[in-house]
């Protein structure tokens, strides 16, 4: 599409880097007026550091960026929204008690002048205005009530309003004239069915017919190969791979996002045989569906073994974990235990769920419905004296606080309370995010570990290379359905990109 025409945007050697690491390396890209351009690549690969320069929320290192054929480096983001490029972020923002009228014109809501000069809300104007946005992002003007409030739609609408906010914050006039100029687009259909998938492109393809710029930003091949016009792949802050999308074969662009062959045999450092089919069955899942994620689970979990969950942001892996924990509801389903010392969760959220980072170490290892109501500081102490000698943790003694130790030892912290514990079942949320590489290795190493000592876990990570070399098994989480797990020696990294992104 408009392969003749200037760009709407222009990105020319554009480099960016945190202290000594480079994040962005001369990233190169052109995005034609009236299309949908995908932006792919690895967690790490830049794309988000991409974004935020295009947004205003970080600034270039070096490089150029021309939007509409003039220089353009937005110092906020309320200038970019003001030059028209605006974003709807992965994670939902809608207020969930304001209407959808609210929600749409919110930090740009009409005023109007009062008696003796006082500004006041224009609530004909600001109704106008989310009458025109939704008009864009639906084909039924009454599929979206404007007086309904954001908390009552369903999640495929929720999303609809949130485009039509940044559509709106790109400036929109009464009579629905778009003055937005590129609308970026962060893993929109990542916590979608296919269904409602499928209905959010063909309203996203109205916007483009009506000449809107689209960046899209995704993990998913198959969105990339059925609605874009044009891709680029980062891999390791530089342009990997480009060109279109539907001329080119998914192990193509896989390889592009890896660097190596989609056949590339790398060793798993575990065994090939996974635990006999007779070992103790220790956790059983079937049917499992959750309030909105997931939609379908089933699995069967044995002492000794590691059993992988990969899936997309969004997919329902952590929601699924915290359902066999018993920590959020189960709409449909049965899970069955059968681990006479329980079950517990390392929690991916580690500062604002899994540990109290204002307290010890040792009171953080102490921490649980077990332990006694009453103990002694040196008997808190202790116990954690002895899990930091156990794991290695590197603090300078028990009662450091938990904030101020890095976090790959906070990670540490986490598995001594669920080890102290002496759970039978152990489930584990992303336990290598933002951990340094030796870390990892020493969290991943403990794992299996304590997998050949008899425990049972299941590993959620998005590190698709863990999951390869640590698990036995590994079942592939889309959409919310839980596919049947296969051998970890069955796949690589390769391979398994394909299947989450499929």
């Amino acid at each position: 599409m408009g392969g003749e025409r200037a760009p709407v945007l222009e990105v020319t050697g554009l480099a960016k880097a945190f202290g000594p690491n480079p994040v962005l390396r001369d990233v190169s890209l052109r995005v034609a007026p009236a299309s949908i351009h995908a932006l792919l690549g690895e967690n790490g690969a830049g794309k988000s550091t991409l974004a935020r320069v295009l947004l205003g929320m970080e600034r270039a290192d070096a490089g150029a960026i021309l939007l509409g054929g003039a220089r353009y480096a937005p110092a906020s983001a309320e200038e970019a929204r003001r030059a028209g490029v605006v974003l709807v972020p992965q994670e939902r923002t809608l207020c969930a008690h304001l209407t959808v009228v609210d929600n749409v014109v919110l930090g740009i809501e009409p005023r109007a002048r009062a008696w003796l000069g006082l500004e006041i809300r224009d609530r004909s104007r600001a109704r106008a205005v989310a009458r025109a946005a939704i008009a864009l992002v639906t084909a039924d003007p009454g599929r979206v009530p404007l007086d309904a409030r954001a908390g009552e739609l369903g999640v495929a609408d929720q999303q609809l309003v949130e485009i039509a906010r940044a559509l709106a914050q790109g400036g929109l006039g009464e009579d629905g004239r778009l003055a937005a100029r590129l609308l970026v687009l962060d893993e929109p259909t990542s916590s979608l069915g296919q269904s409602d998938a499928a209905r959010l492109f063909e309203r996203v393809g109205a916007l483009r017919d009506a000449g809107l710029a689209v960046l899209l930003v995704t993990h998913f091949l198959s969105d990339v190969r059925a609605h874009a016009d044009r891709y680029t792949v980062l891999r390791d802050g530089r342009v990997a791979g480009e060109g279109d999308p539907r001329e080119i074969e998914p192990a193509q662009i896989v390889r592009e996002m890896l660097g190596r062959a989609l056949d590339d045999s790398r060793a798993s450092a575990v065994s090939e045989a996974a635990p006999p089919d007779g070992g103790e069955v220790v956790l059983e899942a079937e049917g499992v569906s959750g309030v909105k994620r997931p939609k379908r689970a089933s699995l069967t979990l044995r002492r000794g073994e590691i059993l992988g969950i990969a899936g997309l942001v969004g997919s329902g892996r952590t929601e699924l974990l915290r359902i066999l924990a018993g920590l959020d509801p189960r709409r449909g389903g049965t899970v069955a235990l059968r681990a006479p010392r329980g079950i517990g969760l390392l929690s991916e959220d580690r500062g604002g769920e899994g540990l109290m980072l204002g307290r010890s170490l040792a009171e953080n290892v102490w921490l649980s419905p077990r332990a006694p109501r009453f103990a002694r500081p040196r008997s808190v102490l202790s116990e954690g004296a002895r899990w930091i000698e156990e794991l290695a943790i590197r603090a300078r003694g028990p009662e450091q606080r938990a904030g101020e130790l890095s976090g790959g030892n906070q990670q540490k912290v986490q598995i001594a309370r669920l080890l102290r514990e002496d759970f039978d079942v152990l489930l584990v949320d992303e336990p290598t995010r933002g951990i340094d590489v030796a870390s990892k290795a020493q969290v991943l190493a403990l794992l299996r570990e304590l997998a050949r000592a008899g425990k049972a876990i299941v590993l959620v990570s998005s590190q698709l290379d863990e999951l390869v070399t640590t698990c036995d098994r590994i079942a592939v989480l889309r959409r919310g359905t839980l596919d049947p797990p296969r051998p970890a020696s069955s796949w690589t990294e390769a391979s398994l990109l394909l299947e989450v992104s499929s």
